[in-house]
């Protein structure tokens, strides 16, 4: 099972071959959200905005710790393209290691400061007791999380996304049996409301988080070995965090940016707070072609240029590109027709109805835009050119889309609308920047490895052997 996938020529990693397990994974972790939100509407509207407002800090927290993942992905793959598969598989090991401490990390903080943090956040009454129920079981537990991103991302960058999305499958039926359980109390358990999805999505993570171990030794063509774990080596270190630290600080940049604009809607009122819940709940399912795409050409790519085959790398993200722009639009446009009575799903509030159905038309225009960076800045990544995504986020989310955004709101008295038409111009002048990056071939010089000479396969196929 293990060695004939992670070591073949790069290009026969065939793009729909990795994406379509990757999308249906993505899809499969959206829905677990999507569960809470449905189920907990049944809780009440005040649930969902608590439990949407601390995701949306947990998501931050989650981004901070895939700074490992993240970069281990991108240094195994380009050494996966490089054959060089017995030091991918000590940097691997290495990186479960390092995002296991980060992880510990990250969860006492949210245990210490958490309910500090919520309180200066403008939450009032049945919201922010909601908030810090999700808060202190979630938050506290988010470690497992961390310790899952870096065996899915190693288990995919080896080529074996359906087995990946197999996983995902299971934690998901987990999880939403688990939230039937203990929200609502069915078969004998204790209605727990919010602390109900919270202990369930921690349960299901953690049986989840074993089964992706135990897979990521199966695919593995050089296993790693118990000293791999606690060896380290600075230069691999080094490599990581060259990818890892300006992805994080990228991502970490947009969502940051994006719990300011939830600041902004806790002045609109609980309806556009509830509101905006329901409509990102909606717009995930619109982008997920494009990130599933996005992951598999970053697979490629990061083989590509390791491979030292910078012009099918160059091609292949292009032609990558044409597939998740028109597939957005083809989607996007579906759900703005089906928009009220999508929205019905989630609530019968007529204002939230309404206010939602509104963001979503203007979906079309940020969603466009999206589809661009998901497959270019995962490309630039996975070439080693992660700095530029930094700068270029920096001066299109924080100086230009979230001061637009403070005037659409509340000088041109816009409202939730224009938070999207904010974030929609920083998705298009990123997108535009992105294009302009990947076509300047800059990206060339800025690989992390070396092929292995004619003698290194042989080595490590003893080694695997």
């Amino acid at each position: 099972m293990s060695s004939d996938l992670s070591m073949q020529d790069p290009t026969k990693l065939k793009l729909f071959r990795l994406t379509w397990p990757i999308f249906l994974e993505l899809l499969l972790f959206m829905m677990m959200g999507t569960a809470d939100t449905l189920m907990l509407s049944g809780v009440s509207d005040d649930a969902v905005a608590g439990v949407g407002f601390v995701n949306q800090f947990l998501f931050i927290c989650i981004l901070v710790m895939e700074v490992v993942s993240n970069g281990a992905s991108v240094v195994v793959s380009q050494y996966l393209g490089a054959r060089r598969s017995e030091e991918a598989s000590r940097i691997a090991a290495l990186a479960i290691t390092l995002n296991l401490l980060l992880g510990l990390a990250v969860s006492g903080g949210l245990l210490l400061f958490g309910d500090a943090l919520l309180q200066r956040m403008n939450l009032h009454g049945v919201v922010l007791d909601h908030a810090r129920t999700y808060m202190g079981i979630a938050g506290g537990f988010i470690f497992i999380q961390a310790l899952i991103n870096v065996f899915s991302g190693l288990i995919r960058t080896y080529g074996f996304t359906r087995e990946s999305m197999f996983i995902a499958l299971g934690m998901n039926v987990l999880h939403v049996a688990g939230n039937a359980l203990l929200i609502f109390g069915n078969g004998g358990f204790p209605r727990m409301e919010v602390a109900g999805a919270a202990v369930s999505t921690v349960i299901s993570r953690g049986v989840a988080l074993v089964v992706f171990a135990w897979m990521l030794y199966r695919v593995m063509d050089v296993r790693m070995r118990p000293r791999d774990y606690v060896t380290f080596s600075e230069d691999i270190i080094r490599k990581i965090l060259r990818v890892g630290i300006p992805s994080a600080l990228e991502q970490g940049t947009y969502q940051s940016c994006q719990a300011v604009f939830l600041y902004y809607v806790t002045f609109l009122g609980s309806t556009a707070l509830a509101s905006r819940q329901y409509a990102n709940a909606i717009s995930q399912y619109v982008f997920l072609f494009s990130l599933a795409v996005g992951m598999g050409t970053a697979i490629i790519v990061g083989r590509l240029v390791g491979a030292r085959r910078s012009d099918d790398a160059f091609h292949q993200v292009f032609q990558s590109l044409k597939w998740a722009v028109a597939i957005t639009v083809l989607v996007d446009v579906v759900v703005i027709l089906v928009r009220v009575p999508l929205v019905g799903l989630f609530t019968h509030d007529g204002d939230i109805v309404q206010l939602t159905a509104k963001v979503i038309v203007l979906g079309l225009l940020l969603e466009t835009g999206r589809s661009f960076n998901l497959v270019l800045v995962n490309a630039l990544r996975s070439a080693g050119d992660a700095t530029f995504t930094v700068y270029m986020g920096f001066a299109s989310m924080v100086c230009m889309s979230l001061p637009l955004g403070y005037f659409l709101v509340f000088k041109l008295e816009l409202g939730l609308p224009g938070v999207w038409l904010a974030v929609a111009a920083d998705e298009w002048v990123r997108g535009i920047s992105m294009w302009l990056r990947w076509k300047s071939r800059v990206w060339e010089q800025k690989s992390l490895v070396t092929p292995a000479t004619a003698q290194e396969p042989a080595a490590v196929a003893v080694a695997s052997g």
